[in-house]
């Protein structure tokens, strides 16, 4: 059973940098698609980026491109969210996600993703 774990989102202020880290365990996901997904209270999760099992392939929301940089290391089983220039807006609970067949491709709705961490909180203020 494939366990993700987020971390690294706190407060920050508008402007600021963070990154956050997905940390998978249970069993190796170097041949599995990853995510990160984000939610505000009330509203549907929203996609925000996707990586490639190799990592070379990644795909960005129109909302974050340029601001945001997904990554992974799949010696260390991680995946990371790098987020610059934060706005009030990208406040939101933000979770990992992964696909459990190999070598699938998902598209960007997050019912193509089967396991979920359980979210780590970013907050931003103006």
């Amino acid at each position: 059973q494939v366990q993700l774990v987020e971390s690294g989102g706190r407060l920050v202020q508008a402007g600021g940098s963070l990154r956050l880290s997905c940390a998978a365990s249970g069993e190796s996901l170097i041949n599995n698609f990853m995510g990160w997904f984000r939610q505000v209270s009330g509203k549907e999760r929203e996609f925000l980026a996707s990586i490639s099992w190799s990592g070379r392939s990644t795909d960005y929301a129109d909302s974050v491109k340029g601001r945001f940089t997904i990554s992974r290391n799949n010696i260390e089983n991680t995946m990371y969210l790098k987020m610059d220039n934060l706005r009030p807006e990208d406040t939101a609970l933000y979770f990992c996600a992964a696909v459990s067949e190999l070598w699938r491709v998902p598209g960007r709705a997050s019912n193509e993703y089967d396991y979920w961490g359980q979210g780590t909180q970013v907050t931003v203020s103006s």
